[in-house]
């Protein structure tokens, strides 16, 4: 049986993949990014929890991450279009069907990466904060 991590991780990658980017999880860039766009889902830190003690529950602020990298001659219009449909997603289930008490998105910080012998890639990291509460430390 999953974890709650995992269950949270995994309905926020199934959620993505909705999206007409590619979706990967926890992958490494692949050599060709899709003309559609690239998103690589990151398991990310769940951090410190705080903790309650009547019943005991751990209570995390799990930062995860999403890489989101377009290539190609309109790459800014791309890459501002692909971020768009990310918070679209979020906003559009904010708790991930219950599963968690909240989920924000940050503001990405856009890069341009320079490829030799093809365009440049612009990518940028968004920061997804899971907010969730589990009974096991380990779950």
């Amino acid at each position: 049986m999953p974890t709650t991590r995992e269950t949270i991780l995994a309905a926020l990658h199934t959620r993505l993949s909705a999206l007409s980017a590619t979706v990967l999880r926890g992958d490494v860039l692949p050599e060709r990014v899709p003309a559609t766009g690239l998103l690589i889902l990151r398991d990310g830190e769940p951090g410190d929890p705080e903790v309650t003690l009547s019943p005991l529950t751990y209570h995390y602020q799990h930062r995860s991450e999403i890489e989101a990298i377009v290539q190609g001659a309109s790459r800014d219009a791309a890459f501002d279009a692909l971020c768009a449909s990310v918070g679209t997603v979020i906003a559009g289930d904010d708790t991930l069907g219950g599963l968690c008490d909240w989920v924000e998105a940050e503001a990405p910080k856009p890069v341009d990466l320079p490829v030799e012998g093809a365009a440049a890639l612009k990518a940028a990291v968004i920061a997804v904060v899971l907010h969730y509460s589990t009974v096991d430390p380990l779950g």
